[in-house]
């Protein structure tokens, strides 16, 4: 069935254009003025605006309400209230106040706080996020009209992802309007940064799913041999879409331009049974907001196909994990994309300026940077031969590097190498435009024509964390520059010499080669540069003295709320490797050992029968395969009784800090000497009575 895109798109979303119809025209000039340049509407506006929601929800088909919003376990929750008042002579109205779209109380006790609100107390307050639409949200459990909000404490210290950002973003704005003005520009009110997620996933069948303990408790599978094909023959990468598979992408489609999520590509990755979506750049807090309705949608439309969706960033050992590449810029109200460097960029001072202050960003801040792109999942991807190394390093190509190299130098005026032309030799065929530079996959931050590329960021985890620091640390930047430019005599020959000061001061951050390859760790090494190899190494970055003194300038974090977020991590982390230890236990004890030991006794009691029935009789083989299978049933139980006396004692150590330290040192090797002998046993039990479905069942099967 074809689709209009332009009917369906954003017919959930309670839109701009929606409220200009349904809104009085002083009550829409006074939301928009509010959204556009902060303050606050009045509550008589509030009321007007809360019932032409609710309006429009109604005949959505919507029943009830939920502040929606984003506390620290990474991903959404909601409280649905129905539009329902008290009973009056048996009948009932429906109804939305202002006051009750403006704020709301949730019971907080059980979500994160890493030790911002006593135990025994409980409130927390949401609050409408104005600049994120309403939506409507069509589930099994009816049309829910959702409204963005923040969620903070009694006390009110950020208990979420969205409340940070806005901070981050205001801080942003602020500093790079600084910069603007000292350019001549007074027209641009905002500074915008703006975002584009790509997205990759794995699809594996639902009833297979089901049979996989390790997927369901954790999300990736903890044992599992390779199937004889993975994607050595770079075959599935931009592949033909498989019926089944497309058919859930075009529902998925649908559905998200429905919320008003710009998804425009979708192709498959490079593993077998994973892909790709990706959408417009769009500003910072809405992509964050789409971004996790994004990845509730693919979870919801998959299970309508007999499919499940997996989000882990290494859900398979062998082929390549799931990343979210994070596409980064700053633009004005009026347009102007702050990276865009221009057909001259060697003559533009602007762009220049903001590039060394980038430079100067990542590198002061580069355990920042790597800290918010640490979640469990990633422990597995990052620094493998498929995502970027745990280095941060900047790539500009070989245009921007030789800028740089010519400025550091005091070059008397500054060449730009020509992009040139590309003749593919067929007459048919145009001769292309090429780009000032290839596009290096290994490194973590790319500058991409207009944008920089964060590779690091995590295919389950919100983008919110990684977009609060490179607001802040840019922010930073430009204050810092900012304060310099507004004290100068002669403005031109001030920013020339601060371009110049911190292209020479930060050059070391920018390595456009191999991050794949142990040169350039010792390279690094020697620059300096941090290499956190781990989520528990990275967690400190949070509560550094430099790291206070950038948040707290800005009003972002609190100290404290630096502090929580780091018990916060430590505590996940912990939280998520003991859940996958005792789903190793569970299966290796109740499912894999069982069987072998089932399996060997039947082939020790065929080849005594044999050997009864056959005294002559060559069963060579059949012992041999009893004495391999044997021999890793007796590793894959001493790997096991070893693994959980060990999990206690690390239970007993006090300090989540110290804790995690011991499961990521002890805990984790533990697990990888039980999954080793039992992935070696799939490759030796007959198939037939295997427990579990294997790697190709999962990935080649959909």
């Amino acid at each position: 069935m074809s689709v209009n895109i332009t009917e369906i798109f954003g017919s959930n979303v309670f839109s701009t254009d929606v409220m200009r119809e349904r809104l009085p025209k002083g009550v829409f000039r006074e939301v928009m003025d509010v959204m556009e340049h902060g303050g606050n509407i009045s509550i008589e506006t509030a009321d007007i605006v809360a019932n032409a929601m609710k309006d429009w929800a109604v005949e959505k088909g919507a029943t009830h309400y939920t502040h929606w919003f984003q506390p620290l376990t990474g991903i959404t929750a909601e409280k649905h209230d129905a539009f329902l008042t008290r009973p009056e002579n048996s009948r009932t109205l429906l109804q939305l106040t202002g006051k009750q779209l403006i704020m709301g109380e949730s019971d907080a006790s059980s979500f994160p706080s890493g030790g911002l609100r006593s135990t025994h107390y409980a409130r927390g307050y949401t609050a409408w996020d104005m600049t994120s639409p309403a939506f409507v949200k069509e589930m099994t459990a009816g049309t829910i009209l959702c409204i963005p909000t923040i969620f903070v404490s009694y006390h009110g210290e950020a208990l979420d992802k969205k409340t940070p950002l806005l901070r981050s973003m205001q801080a942003l704005s602020t500093q790079a309007l600084r910069i603007l003005r000292l350019f001549g520009n007074t027209a641009a009110r905002k500074v915008i940064p703006q975002v584009g997620a790509e997205q990759e996933y794995f699809l594996v069948d639902r009833e297979k799913y089901l049979k996989r303990r390790d997927l369901i408790y954790t999300g990736r599978t903890l044992f599992g041999a390779p199937a004889p094909k993975g994607q050595e023959m770079d075959d599935q990468y931009f592949g033909v879409i498989r019926p089944r598979v497309g058919s859930f992408m075009s529902d998925l489609n649908q559905e998200l331009w429905k919320l008003g999520i710009p998804i425009t590509t979708q192709h498959n990755e490079a593993a077998p049974a994973q892909h790709e979506l990706a959408p417009i750049y769009t500003p910072c807090n809405l992509a964050v907001d789409q971004n996790q309705l994004t990845m509730e949608t693919m979870k919801r439309v998959a299970t309508r196909h007999g499919l499940v969706c997996l989000l882990h960033e290494k859900p398979f050992v062998g082929v390549n994990g799931s990343g979210k590449h994070n596409n980064w810029s700053i633009g004005t109200d009026t347009g102007e994309n702050l990276l865009d460097p221009g057909d001259t960029p060697n003559e533009n001072l602007q762009f220049l300026l903001v590039l060394s202050c980038i430079m100067r960003a990542v590198d002061v801040h580069a355990d920042l940077l790597r800290q918010s792109a640490s979640c469990v999942g990633n422990e597995h991807r990052l620094g493998g031969q498929e995502a970027p190394p745990a280095i941060i390093s900047i790539c500009l190509g070989e245009q921007l590097e030789s800028m740089v190299d010519q400025i550091v130098s005091n070059a008397d005026s500054i060449q730009l190498l020509a992009s040139g032309k590309l003749d593919s030799g067929v007459s048919t065929v145009p001769v292309l435009s090429r780009d000032g530079t290839d596009r290096n996959r290994t490194t973590p931050f790319a500058f991409t024509g207009n944008k920089f590329e964060f590779r690091m960021v995590g295919s389950s985890d919100s983008i919110a964390d990684a977009n609060v620091t490179l607001n802040a640390i840019v922010a930073e930047a430009l204050c810092d520059a900012a304060d310099i430019l507004e004290q100068a005599p002669d403005f031109t020959s001030a920013c020339s010499q601060l371009i110049h000061e911190n292209m020479a001061r930060h050059q070391r951050i920018i390595f456009n080669g191999d991050g794949y390859s142990d040169a350039w760790v010792a390279e690094a090494a020697r620059r300096g540069l941090p290499n956190l190899a781990s989520l528990v190494d990275a967690v400190p970055a949070l509560t550094t003295e430099k790291a206070v003194r950038l948040f707290t300038k800005f009003g972002i974090y609190t100290p404290s709320e630096l502090e929580a977020r780091a018990e916060i991590m430590y505590e996940t982390y912990i939280k998520a490797t003991k859940i996958e230890a005792n789903t190793m236990i569970h299966m290796a004890s109740k499912h894999y050992i069982p069987t072998v030991i089932s399996y060997t006794t039947r082939l020790a009691q065929s080849i005594t029968s044999v050997a009864a029935a056959c005294p002559g009789a060559d069963l060579s083989v059949q012992r041999k395969l009893l004495t391999q299978v044997s021999d890793y049933l007796s590793q894959a139980s001493c790997a096991l009784e070893q693994l959980k006396p060990l999990m206690e004692r690390v239970d007993s150590i006090s300090g989540m800090k110290e804790m995690a330290l011991a499961y990521r040192t002890a805990v984790v090797p533990a697990m990888a000497a039980l999954r080793y002998p039992i992935d070696a046993l799939e490759l030796l039990v007959d198939k037939s009575v295997w427990p579990m479905p294997t790697y190709g069942d999962l990935m080649f099967e959909v």
